[in-house]
């Protein structure tokens, strides 16, 4: 009986032990995840900024994240983020690949919101597409219906800029700027400045187009004012082209030759000579 009893204690101290020195359970983990959304905001910012090989870089670390996660719906969001990278630096046919993985993975997924989303991006791209014009009524019909299913208000910032510019290449103005400005709204309240930057540059465009100078000239001072207080050096230089643009179809050409240097200078310093050499070039 001693030898049973001392049999049961030592059992009992070992298994005491045993349960103290397992670790916990942690339940869900989101460390891939996490990572994977880290390096996609941030290469959603580099591509903001005009650095696209960076961007590029940094979101396809995401997407090795979220492979690893096997996670569709986060699959889905780098993929788009990935095409649009793509797209920007002319590589039409992996960007395409890209937007239809994407694609796949949001109905993988079963959210309809990012469904939504995705085809919003494809979309978008159609309208940037050589021969866009043709589709911006297409485009105009088919934003609408998925919009609907949007409740993000970023997602829906998104999807107003895609309709503003399907309305300013059917000429509608005033209906473009209305989007635009919703989207304007969505960024400032939550100070994303450099996306208002860009919906300033957008509302800039639209009246340019319609022989409102004064009010372009006004827009881009406004899209330069936000890109200043992010220090976004490409967004700056975009804009300072602009304004020399909307100089220069006003008969300012000397206000045109001021601004069209100023950008010059800044692309310069961004070690980007070509753009700075066709931005001078706008002034002869």
């Amino acid at each position: 009986m001693k030898i049973g009893y001392r049999i049961l204690i030592v059992f009992a101290m070992l298994l005491m032990q045993a349960c103290s020195t397992r670790p916990r359970n942690q339940g869900e983990i989101f460390d891939l995840r996490n990572r994977a959304e880290s390096q996609l905001e941030t290469g959603n910012r580099q591509a903001d900024r005009g650095n696209l090989e960076t961007a590029l870089s940094l979101i396809d670390e995401a997407m090795r994240f979220a492979v690893l996660a096997d996670d569709s719906a986060l699959r889905a969001r780098v993929g788009l983020s990935r095409s649009n990278v793509l797209f920007s630096l002319g590589r039409a046919e992996e960007a395409e690949l890209g937007l239809n993985e994407a694609l796949g993975d949001a109905l993988l997924s079963g959210d309809r919101e990012l469904v939504a989303l995705g085809r919003i991006h494809a979309a978008r791209r159609r309208l940037l597409s050589p021969g866009g014009q043709a589709a911006a009524g297409s485009v105009v019909e088919e934003v609408s219906r998925e919009s609907a299913f949007l409740r993000d208000p970023l997602r829906l910032a998104f999807a107003w800029t895609v309709l503003g510019r399907a309305e300013g290449e059917l000429g509608r103005y005033a209906q473009a700027e209305a989007a635009v400005r919703r989207s304007l709204a969505v960024h400032e309240r939550n100070q994303y400045f450099e996306l208002a930057a860009f919906d300033w540059f957008m509302i800039a465009s639209f009246r340019s187009r319609s022989g409102n100078f004064a009010g372009a000239r006004q827009a881009l001072e406004a899209s330069i004012a936000l890109d200043r207080r992010v220090e976004n050096s490409w967004g700056l230089a975009a804009s300072w082209r602009a304004l020399g643009d909307v100089e220069r179809r006003a008969g300012n050409r000397d206000a045109a030759r001021a601004a069209y240097t100023r950008a010059a200078g800044i692309f310069r310093a961004l070690g980007h000579d070509q753009a700075a050499e066709e931005t001078l070039s706008r002034s002869e």
